[in-house]
């Protein structure tokens, strides 16, 4: 069996190297690693690859930055050729950005199987570039492999067949598991405690640049209780370019340029709360215990709030200061770690029940 892995970003690679390693003891399946190179910093790219043990891929199709609907058209216009070439039985798709979708309705048109990982998951604003990339990646794919019951609960109303459903649990919490002990001798020495982790890069957040100025102001006014760390994605930083104000230009946050996976993960550990946009992030930090204050209005992963750590704040700026107080007064919004808790699969092993329903079905049982 040939299993054929598209990956564009940087979560996809987190998603991607435990299943690649859970694969690769099978001596009947083949793999092949096609990264479309959604995130185009080959520098980060690279140090990911490496960090996470993961092969060089097989094809990098390059396709840089644009806007979705030219860098979707530009990824299916690229990956046709691979997989008529490699004939794959399965394609992997992981998360929900250009890539996924984009390999997705490819294969799709070319009848080879879809396999989604991290299928499930609704935040229900449909505003969202990603709930877009969600909804029609599922609608399409052959085999959904969902985190967590909700998923599970999301597809069934939307009239997906639960035979394609396969609750796995959270892949992203293998790697986590996993890394976890080198990561720790990954934390910066220079850093004081406590200090609060920062990263936005939503549109919604970054590109109000009014709203982001704010922002910026709230978190300068919270610097001197906690130290603020923020390493800035690349479009956030456009961004900041963008602003030139005193308070903009001069910051006391301390501003960092993106951060390998282990330097990220050693901060999250050790952070006294972490404010974000992400929805990784919200599920890394229920795992580690960490108070997660999100900035967005919805969130495609309940669970992190309903058992772990995770607030939504919203664009809610008293609300963001009241919650880091309270934080740091009372230690906050702290939690065990979904496999203490009443979250299944979060365990570290979600990836290697992926890979047997693979080899299983490719057997025919």
């Amino acid at each position: 069996m040939h299993v054929l892995h598209v990956v564009g970003a940087r979560p996809n690679f987190m998603k991607a190297a435990p299943v690649l390693r859970a694969l690769s003891p099978h001596a009947n399946v083949r793999q092949t690693l096609v990264h479309t190179g959604q995130h185009y910093d080959a520098a980060m790219s690279d140090v990911f690859f490496k960090q996470l043990e993961m092969p060089e891929p097989d094809v990098n199709l390059e396709v840089g930055s644009d806007t979705h609907a030219q860098q979707t058209a530009r990824i299916m216009m690229a990956i046709e050729p691979v997989l008529l070439d490699r004939k794959p039985d399965l394609v992997l798709v992981y998360g929900d950005v250009n890539s996924t979708v984009a390999a997705a309705l490819v294969c799709s048109k070319l009848g080879i199987k879809v396999g989604h990982v991290e299928a499930g998951l609704r935040s229900g604003d449909r505003t969202m570039p990603e709930e877009i990339n969600r909804l029609l990646t599922d609608q399409i794919s052959d085999l959904l492999f969902t985190p967590s019951a909700d998923g599970d609960e999301n597809l069934l109303h939307e009239g997906i067949d639960p035979s394609r459903i396969h609750c796995v649990g959270n892949v992203m919490i293998d790697t986590l598991v996993r890394l976890l002990p080198t990561a720790e001798k990954h934390f910066p020495a220079d850093i004081r405690l406590p200090f609060a982790l920062v990263t936005l890069h939503r549109p919604s957040n970054v590109d109000d640049l009014p709203w982001l100025q704010k922002l910026l102001s709230s978190l300068a006014d919270l610097s001197t209780q906690l130290t603020i760390i923020f390493p800035v994605h690349p479009r956030t930083r456009q961004r900041l370019n963008e602003l030139t104000s005193s308070s903009a230009m001069n910051t006391p946050l301390r501003l960092l340029d993106p951060l390998p996976y282990l330097e990220f993960l050693a901060l999250q550990q050790r952070a006294a709360v972490v404010i974000t946009d992400s929805g990784g992030i919200q599920e890394e930090t229920t795992f580690l215990g960490v108070p997660c204050l999100t900035v967005r209005e919805n969130t495609e992963r309940p669970v992190t709030i309903e058992k772990g750590t995770n607030r939504l704040v919203g664009r809610d700026l008293r609300q963001l200061r009241s919650a880091v107080q309270e934080i740091l007064e009372t230690r906050g919004k702290r939690g065990e770690s979904p496999t203490k808790s009443n979250v299944p699969f979060w365990d570290g092993h979600a990836a290697e029940r992926i890979a047997q329903i693979i080899v299983r079905r490719s057997a025919g049982k």
